[in-house]
């Protein structure tokens, strides 16, 4: 087969290469294989890592900087997008994520920098947001967010403080009139890719608080605090909020957004495909060329391949991954060609020379289409 149109829509190699960076390698072996194909690079993201640098290099922007509060309480430079149709794009990995800190501060890391990141985007004219919540540092439930953004939390004796995972417990009032009023005239959308409750065994800190650094005797405080953010949050609103899907992601920053924004929850690969129009481009298209570090059975659970494949209908995939988990039958029964970056050689030697080894593996999948 000489394809005609390949669509390139890799996800990143996590620490490795960016989305980008994967695209560029792949899409150089289909020129040299292909010449007259046309090639449509879709750089794919879901929410975490790399969401800004991918929805900007797609639809065309401009990055913007500003200096926050990291989540161990320190003035950090970070970043965050704005597309050419006025789109902000944030990601709270970037103000208030675990690689933002110095060591692991479970109890005491804050969101509030997310807040501040929120403000710098209002301030240049932003009312559309996307926010990114992947990577979290943080199981605070939002409340730093929302206190960057003027709620007012207090505790019994009246006196005003910035909850972390450590003093959710000590909230007593929270008062939302002095919130900025930019926020009510802006529209926000939240991707994630998990279904946590705010609390409970499935809940921000049993789950997930372990990988931020917490003890299991820490994890029980962090959860019993956000189980009394849920019940503050009920007595204030009306609303049981804290076992609304999401509402425990990036430790409780899910129900955070949904209370203190009005913001709607969606699955982070599938939104950013429909934002890239990934659909309409599939229009002509002989294959698509999708990728990811480790291709396991998440793949196939709302990640950037499961999106591709939702879109995609009889147009062929090829998933050029760093390793692959799954056994042959669920290949097949997927449809799904894979090509492995570590084939014959060992994982690390695949990540320490990563453009070589995906080069290769691409021409081999080159390879292949051409004999279909």
């Amino acid at each position: 087969m000489k394809p005609r149109k390949i669509i390139i829509a890799p996800d990143s190699f996590k620490g490795i290469l960016s989305a980008q960076q994967v695209a560029d390698v792949i899409a150089d072996e289909v020129v040299s294989a292909f010449p007259d194909c046309d090639i449509v690079k879709i750089p794919i993201a879901d929410g975490g890592d790399g969401s800004v640098d991918t929805i900007i290099a797609t639809l065309g922007g401009q990055i913007h900087y500003a200096n926050v509060i990291s989540p161990d309480d320190r003035l950090i430079a970070s970043y965050f997008g704005i597309t050419t149709d006025g789109l902000a794009i944030l990601e709270m990995a970037q103000s208030s994520g675990i690689m933002k800190q110095d060591g692991l501060n479970p109890m005491t890391s804050s969101t509030y920098g997310f807040g501040q990141l929120i403000i710098a985007a209002l301030d240049l004219g932003a009312r559309d947001f996307i926010l990114c919540i992947g990577g979290s540092a943080t199981t605070d439930g939002g409340c730093g967010m929302a206190s960057a953004l003027g709620v007012r939390f207090s505790d019994s004796s009246g006196k005003s403080f910035v909850p972390c995972g450590a003093t959710l417990i000590d909230i007593s009032q929270f008062d939302v009139s002095g919130i900025d009023e930019r926020i009510r005239d802006s529209k926000f959308t939240v991707l994630c890719d998990v279904d946590n409750p705010l609390f409970g065994e499935n809940g921000a800190a049993h789950v997930y608080g372990p990988q931020k650094g917490a003890n299991p005797n820490q994890v029980i405080t962090l959860d019993n605090g956000l189980r009394h953010l849920g019940t503050k949050l009920f007595e204030h609103f009306g609303k049981d909020y804290a076992n609304l899907p999401g509402a425990g992601a990036a430790g409780g920053l899910g129900v955070g957004c949904i209370v203190f924004l009005d913001a709607k929850l969606k699955r982070g690969s599938d939104a950013i495909l429909k934002l890239c129009r990934f659909e309409d481009h599939l229009v002509g298209a002989d294959a698509v060329i999708t990728g990811e570090g480790k291709l396991d059975s998440q793949s196939f659970q709302g990640k950037v391949l499961s999106g591709t494949m939702s879109y995609a209908g009889d147009v062929p995939i090829v998933s050029i991954c760093g390793v692959c988990e799954c056994d042959d039958e669920v290949l097949r029964r997927h449809k799904l060609t894979v090509f492995e970056t570590s084939e014959g050689i060992s994982v690390e030697e695949s990540m320490n020379n990563p453009k070589k080894y995906l080069t290769i593996a691409a021409q081999k999948a080159m390879a292949a289409l051409a004999k279909e």
